[in-house]
């Protein structure tokens, strides 16, 4: 047993599912305790404005919020274990059939998002940092800089209205809300991985001006191979170890940027039921939103760390050295 748990991949296999079992608890008890943070008295918005205080008590007595937190608590994970997510106070319906309805709907834009971000901003730093070796083009170099910092410094939700004004309002070629046609995908595509684009070619683009200085890149130059090949044999794989490190994180948020860009555009997800479970003070749907949506996100940073692992057989290594 000694023997296997010392291999690199097996090691490192247990030390991820170790860090999955630990962050999803976190998950739970966060999510059972944020629900509580919020203002106002659930019993009251269920039973109606206009219920008597005997029919509020009733109310608090069948959704169970009478009972002490440890025994709530207990309740939620005690669902959590058999896969039941709990009832929606306003609609009735399984939180579970909620998510399910709406969740392929934020899955898509945070999948196209995050497949944009990933080609554009390796092609984007790439170009940038090869147009500016040797302090060539130093004006494109600033434009880069200053172009990427001005979208680093908008939220989400401003870039998504801008977008709207431009393209929905002003010259009609998109629609501005709803999930019709693919046409509907664009504009929400575009608005949250702006953001991201923004700080990960930055990345690549310093990561790119190293590498393209280094000694077997300069004997490529002189071997008088192709760019192309200059880049997708030599550069490319040298800078996905690096790039791989810190787009965990950046990939991660768009998750959560897809949540808050839904209730700009409209976007039939998770975005607007959590923000309607909020001000209606469902609880349940609450919790199994933001558990999706956090379990989605660790399991995201999680494959990340795998495909590094292949990549860069040397990261699982340096995994047990950090631990």
């Amino acid at each position: 047993m000694y023997s296997i748990l010392t291999r690199p991949w097996p090691a490192f296999l247990l030390r991820k599912t170790a860090e999955l079992l630990l962050a999803l608890a976190a998950l739970t008890v966060i999510t059972f305790a944020i629900v509580h943070l919020i203002p106002g008295d659930a019993a009251r918005v269920v039973a109606g404005v206009d219920a008597s205080p005997e029919q509020v008590e009733a109310t608090r007595v069948r959704l169970g919020l009478d009972q002490p937190l440890l025994a709530q608590f207990w309740n939620y994970l005690a669902g959590l274990f058999t896969g039941d997510l709990g009832t929606s106070y306003r609609t009735g319906q399984p939180v579970a059939d909620v998510i399910a309805a709406r969740l392929p709907f934020t899955a898509s834009i945070a999948l196209f998002g995050i497949a944009v971000t990933l080609v554009v901003s390796l092609a984007l730093g790439l170009a940038v940092a090869g147009l500016t070796r040797g302090n060539r083009n130093p004006w494109l170099d600033s434009a880069f800089g200053w172009t990427t910092g001005i979208v680093l410094a908008l939220p989400v939700y401003v870039i998504g209205a801008v977008l709207i004004v431009v393209f929905a309002v002003n010259w009609r070629v998109l629609p501005a809300a709803g999930a019709d046609s693919m046409a509907s995908y664009v504009l929400p595509t575009v608005a949250i991985a702006s953001g991201p684009i923004a700080s990960m070619s930055r990345l690549v683009r310093r990561e790119a001006a190293v590498v393209l200085e280094q000694d077997y890149m300069r004997t490529a130059r002189g071997w008088r191979i192709s760019t192309f090949r200059q880049f997708a044999k030599h550069a490319v794989p040298n800078l996905l170890a690096s790039t791989l490190t810190l787009s965990g994180l950046i990939l991660a948020g768009m998750i959560g940027g897809a949540i808050i860009i839904e209730s700009v555009f409209a976007w039939p997800g998770l975005g607007r039921a959590v923000v309607e479970s909020i001000i209606d003070r469902d609880y349940p749907l609450t919790r199994g939103v933001v558990l999706t949506v956090g379990a989605v996100a660790v399991a995201l940073n999680i494959a990340i760390d795998i495909v590094l692992a292949l990549v860069d057989p040397r990261t699982l290594r340096a995994g047990k050295a950090l631990a």
